[in-house]
């Protein structure tokens, strides 16, 4: 099984999209999984929620469980799947439950700041 690992993230992080800032959180997590690049976690009572849409796509980690994706809408587009959360998280990823984590793209930026 991949060794992944959960902690806090240092300082503050936010993600912004189409000029709106989307998250700004003191309490996200950090995933790392073995061979991945670390991916951040932000809690769902820091996100604009309002900003997001879920839609139907889903995914299955063996390690994770399945995630459900969330498209962005912006001002001018719609970021399709551009974020996704573990509703039901496997037990040893537990700490992820009611957070969700977004792709880094042109559209889509997730910093520390």
């Amino acid at each position: 099984m991949a060794k992944i690992t959960i902690h806090k993230a240092d300082g503050t992080w936010t993600v912004r999209a189409g000029g709106a800032v989307l998250v700004e959180s003191k309490n996200a997590l950090v995933l790392a999984e073995d061979g991945l690049n670390d991916v951040i976690y932000f809690p769902r009572e820091d996100i604009a929620m309002a900003f997001l849409d879920e839609s139907n796509h889903r995914t299955t980690c063996p390690h994770k469980g399945e995630a459900s994706y969330f498209s962005i809408v912006t001002k001018s587009k719609t970021l399709e799947n551009a974020a996704w959360s573990y509703e039901d998280p496997k037990p040893d990823v537990a700490r992820i439950k009611d957070h969700l984590a977004f792709y880094s793209s042109d559209d889509v930026t997730v910093e520390q700041v």
